[in-house]
This record gives structure tokens, sequence and C-alpha cells, in this order.
């Protein structure tokens, strides 16, 4: 039996994942599937629920959730012609910017944002509502905007060594006190390969 096509196969992968993954307390950002041959490379991207106040997955949680993702799919192997490997990771800086939580976890981070129609800008990301979103612009007298989710195109976080200034942070409303480095924006992650792959 030939495995379906990546996207399709994904898919399906997603369905036999979640479970496991909702019970780590987590939900699933995007399921990747790459083909070489007979070998396939799965990427299960993992995100914290909008609810959750953490900034952020320990790396201790994404191992454990390798090794129990790693289980769940040994009895679905049928649905993966040859080998794989499993890859479990949090999002890192380099994730588009696509839905309100994405949003709302970088707040006071940097972020390029290309508009409908093609307009860019460089902005701090703000408080981010049901259908739009606070962002400072940079210079010597910030100035608040509101974009909503319609009008972006695009938008990702920038790479920053320092604190946001400090009037950009009151405008926004968090009292002057500063993002926390770009070290946390990495992403976690930790990789199985399936029990029988030397035998394929």
């Amino acid at each position: 039996m030939r495995s379906p096509d990546p996207a399709a196969l994904a898919d399906q992968l997603r369905g036999v994942l979640e479970p496991v993954v909702v019970e780590a307390g987590l939900e699933i950002d995007a399921v990747e599937v790459r083909t070489a041959g007979r070998r396939h490379a799965v990427k299960l991207v993992v995100d914290l629920p909008e609810s959750s106040p953490a900034t952020g997955i320990d790396l201790d949680v994404i191992a454990r959730l390798s090794r129990t993702a790693a289980a769940e799919l040994d009895p679905h192997e049928h649905l993966i012609e040859g080998s794989y490997t499993l890859e479990v990771t949090s999002p890192g800086v380099d994730r588009p910017l696509t839905r309100r939580r994405h949003w709302q976890r970088n707040f006071l981070r940097l972020a390029r944002i290309t508009l409908v129609g093609g307009d860019s800008l460089e902005a701090r990301i703000g408080r981010a509502g049901d259908d739009r979103v606070q962002v400072a612009l940079p210079g010597r007298k910030p100035e608040l905007r509101e974009i909503t989710y319609a009008e972006v195109e695009h938008a990702q976080v920038q790479v920053e060594f320092k604190a946001p200034p400090a009037a950009e942070a009151a405008l926004l409303g968090a009292g002057g006190t500063g993002a926390s480095t770009d070290a946390s924006t990495e992403s976690s992650t930790a990789t199985s390969t399936s029990a029988n792959e030397e035998n394929r």
C-alpha cells in the first residue's frame, strides 16, 4: 500500500496525535510531512492553548510528548510507507503571526507587518483583541495604531537583543516593563525515530 500524499498524510496523523497532545495540555499548531523515497520526516508543531498564562513550553514537556507521540504512532505505522522520524517542536521566532494567540504570545515584541496591498511597517505588538491588535510605531514619539487581522497579509517577529524602549512599552500599557529576551522565542525540539527504521 502506498502512502497518501504528504498533505493527506499530515491530516491523518493530526487525528492520531491530537488526543495525546491535548492530554499533555497543549494543542497542535501544525503537522508537516516531508517525503524522500521511502523515508518520511513528520514534524509536529505544538503550542500552548490560548487560555494558558504561560509564555513558552519547557523542553522537558516537549521531550515527554515526543516519547508519547512516538508510542501513539507505532500502531499506525501502516499509514506511513517506509521509515520515518518524528520531530516534536514548539513554534520558533520564524513562525508567522496568523492567529490571535500568536499576537498575544508576542506582546511587546517588534514585528515586520506586511499589509494587504503591499505596504509594510515595523511595529511593536500591543494588546491583541478578537479582530484587531494594537501596535506602537517606533520613533522619538511612538504612535499608537490599531490593525485588524484582516488587513495583515504577513507578519513575523523580528530578532532583538535588548528590551523595548520604555516609551513604546508605556504606550502599549506595559508600564515600562520589557519583554523577555529573544532566547525565549527559540523553539523547543525533540526527535524520535521509528522503532523499525533500521530494518526498512
